[in-house]
């Protein structure tokens, strides 16, 4: 059987679980500054799955921030690149200049020669975390680097092969002999190298112009299919994209407009058609107004008479009018036809 070492922070005093906790995660992965909420009386899970070179960690926890600094750089780097296929919860990270977020089936990623922050939560999380030897990734190591912050999918392509091969492994070790590890440890660094080279090539293919252009469209794509979410943030829209929320809001700028203010005109068009409407002339306009997201109705009201420079019942009033005028000059015009049709006495 695998060698297998179980961590379950229930089994010590409440005041030892988090300093328990922090030495684990520098022995599994490498020294790092951890912050929680939940400090005083953490709660964790680990099993420890050795394979060698290779290590997997099926993990749960509360809240916590991870910093490996550039001190702790200095005193101690294993050389080694991390994965965190996040199984429930949520997380994000960042390195320098880039950030990123992490929702289930997502990969996250890090290296131990670089510094980052990563952090997980509010809600408790669950991840297999992976270690895998720089040494053992068929890519020279300043290109497996620039795989850190990239989107990495563990739910199609070469990502689904290895989030799948993981999740079997963790399931049950039963059937393996320690004779099986470097067997198991050479698949994992292949699947790894395999899903870096993968997204460094996907991502080489579009020139940045085009990334940040299809990134946008995207989030106009999501911002139009959660129209109606009255609950809809920002973090849901960069979190849908995997970017941060604040290149989020730099996409937007360079289109000369920000993320409230698009969302708010798809609203206020779509509430203006609906109130034009005749099929929906019985329809209350504060109905409307929360159809479209806007909770109250003196807040549609106001952006309406803004955007339009008429009340929301005005314009109603206005399209029903419109309508029964154009109504009365085509039933007119065809009277007139009607009379002065040829062959009639």
């Amino acid at each position: 059987m695998l060698t297998q070492t179980l961590f379950r922070s229930e089994d010590l005093p409440a005041a030892d679980r988090f300093d328990a906790w922090c030495d684990l995660m520098g022995q599994s992965h490498a020294p790092m500054q951890m912050t929680s909420e939940f400090a005083a009386d953490f709660k964790a899970r680990q099993s420890v799955i050795a394979l060698g070179a290779v290590t997997v960690y099926p993990t749960s926890f509360q809240q916590v921030v991870f910093r490996r600094t550039p001190k702790l750089i200095r005193q101690s780097d294993p050389e080694t690149y991390h994965l965190s296929l996040m199984v429930n919860g949520n997380g994000g990270a960042r390195w320098d200049r880039r950030e990123a977020v992490y929702r289930p089936g997502d990969f996250h990623t890090s290296s131990t020669s670089a510094p980052y922050e990563a952090f997980g939560g509010p809600e408790s999380v669950a991840i297999i975390g992976v270690e895998v030897p720089r040494s053992l990734l068929l890519l020279p190591s300043n290109r497996a680097d620039q795989v850190m912050g990239l989107h990495l999918s563990g739910q199609e392509g070469v990502g689904a092969l290895l989030a799948q091969f993981l999740a079997q492994l963790v399931s049950d070790t039963s059937p393996y002999r320690p004779a099986d590890a470097p067997r198991l440890s050479t698949v994992i660094a292949d699947l790894t190298t395999a899903l870096f080279a993968h997204t460094l090539e996907a991502d080489a293919a579009l020139p940045p112009e085009s990334r940040r252009r299809t990134l946008f469209l995207r989030a106009q794509a999501f911002l139009r299919h959660n129209l109606t979410d009255p609950e809809l943030t920002p973090d849901q829209v960069a979190a849908a994209l995997h970017i941060s929320r604040s290149y989020l809001y730099q996409l937007f700028r360079q289109e000369s407009t920000t993320v409230a203010g698009y969302l708010r005109r798809l609203r206020l068009e779509a509430a203006h058609r609906d109130l034009a409407d005749p099929a929906q002339r019985t329809t209350p306009v504060h109905t409307v107004a929360a159809r479209w997201g806007f909770r109250h109705a003196s807040d549609f009201t106001r952006a309406f008479r803004t955007a339009y420079g008429i009340s929301p019942t005005d314009h109603r009033h206005h399209a029903a009018k419109a309508r029964s005028s154009s109504w009365s000059g085509e039933e007119s015009r065809r009277n007139a036809v009607t009379l002065s049709a040829p062959g009639e006495s």
